[in-house]
């Protein structure tokens, strides 16, 4: 039976495939790596593995083993992976060398909310050190860190696109900044610990995605636009459908970060996201158009007059100028592809 994404991941090794000898038979580590981001990293290094017979080996930390062999046992018993049940904070250290880390984790204790602003913060001050200490002691090279574009706080309504070195910050008083604060605390924290060690850090701020995997019930805009034209419809959105967006494919996103694991400049970030911008009333347009046409579209509430547009766009010249790194899939053609995948799942 032909692999259901056998199209995009021929996609990627087309676009990776000068990155792959740097891995040969190297032993990895990944946090997060059953995730939504770690999954497709696990996807496409099978997928290369498996055409290049690379004998490479990746550690995968996972809280949930069983879980992630039923959304993905041909990923669970690929020979290149081993999965150890644990999590991002506690994890028992593995013998021997691991000369690339990438730490992807985002699982929380306890959910987030104004009253309880550290449960986020909380993970991360204590997983990253955790990781950090692994890599330092265990011959790593070349350490990747995914951070978020939620480390710059909230965008100005004047600067279309944001890049690397806007100077802004998420406020240090405010409970819904904790998730934009333990990015910016983990990445000034991988680049010491790689200073102070020797290895590289690798860090990609990631922005918005669509693409198979990304789950439906989360709070992901494209994954409820998806979830709700597979139902019939409507497509319900929550706000006021002002503030823009832009998504990168999911099959785009492994090059971009398997590119900045073998190729980036240690402590110089990258953005990691398309700079197409789009607002969340011409997404859920976009979701109907290539899914379900007929599929009506729910507003709930009306837009305030003369408001300022909420802006979520990163600026990508960088990646572009240093890495050659685009979005190649757009996001018509990537909210079908995932649409399609997602059909193929429930039948």
């Amino acid at each position: 039976m032909r692999h259901p994404l056998a199209r995009d991941l021929d996609h990627v090794f087309a676009h990776t495939a000068d990155l792959w000898p740097e891995l040969r038979g190297a032993s990895l580590f990944l946090t997060g790596g059953t995730g939504f981001v770690g999954t497709w990293l696990l996807e496409s290094l099978c997928w290369a593995d498996d055409r290049l017979q690379l004998g490479v080996h990746a550690t995968v930390i996972t809280r949930d083993p069983r879980g992630f062999a039923r959304k993905a046992p041909h990923l669970a018993a690929h020979r290149a992976l081993r999965l150890v049940t644990a999590d991002a904070v506690s994890f028992p250290f593995p013998d021997g060398q691991f000369p690339f880390v990438i730490h992807a984790a985002t699982e929380r204790h306890f959910p987030a909310t104004p009253h309880q602003p550290l449960a986020t913060f909380d993970h991360y001050a204590q997983a990253t050190p955790r990781v950090l200490d692994f890599a330092r002691t265990h011959a790593c090279r070349r350490l990747l860190f995914t951070s978020s574009g939620a480390m710059y706080g909230p965008q100005p309504p004047s600067l279309t696109h944001i890049p690397e070195d806007y100077p802004g910050g998420p406020s240090p008083v405010d409970p819904r900044s904790a998730y934009g604060q333990a990015k910016r605390l983990s990445e000034w924290m991988c680049a010491m610990y790689a200073a102070q060690y020797g290895f590289h850090a690798l860090l990609g701020r990631l922005f918005a995605f669509v693409g198979p995997h990304l789950p439906l019930d989360a709070a992901f805009a494209a994954g409820n636009f998806i979830r709700d034209a597979l139902q019939g419809g409507p497509i319900r959105i929550a706000g006021d459908g002002t503030p823009y967006r832009s998504y990168l494919y999911a099959a785009d996103l492994a090059i971009w970060l398997w590119t900045i694991l073998v190729k980036g400049e240690s402590a110089r970030p990258y953005n990691v996201g398309s700079d197409e911008a789009i607002t969340i009333a011409g997404l859920a347009r976009t979701v109907a158009q290539n899914t379900r046409p007929e599929t009506s579209i729910e507003i709930a509430r009306a837009a305030v007059p003369g408001a300022p547009p909420l802006r979520y766009v990163p600026a990508i010249e960088r990646a572009a100028a240093e890495l050659d790194l685009h979005p190649w899939i757009g996001l018509a053609e990537g909210i079908n592809r995932t649409y399609n995948w997602h059909l193929g799942e429930i039948v």
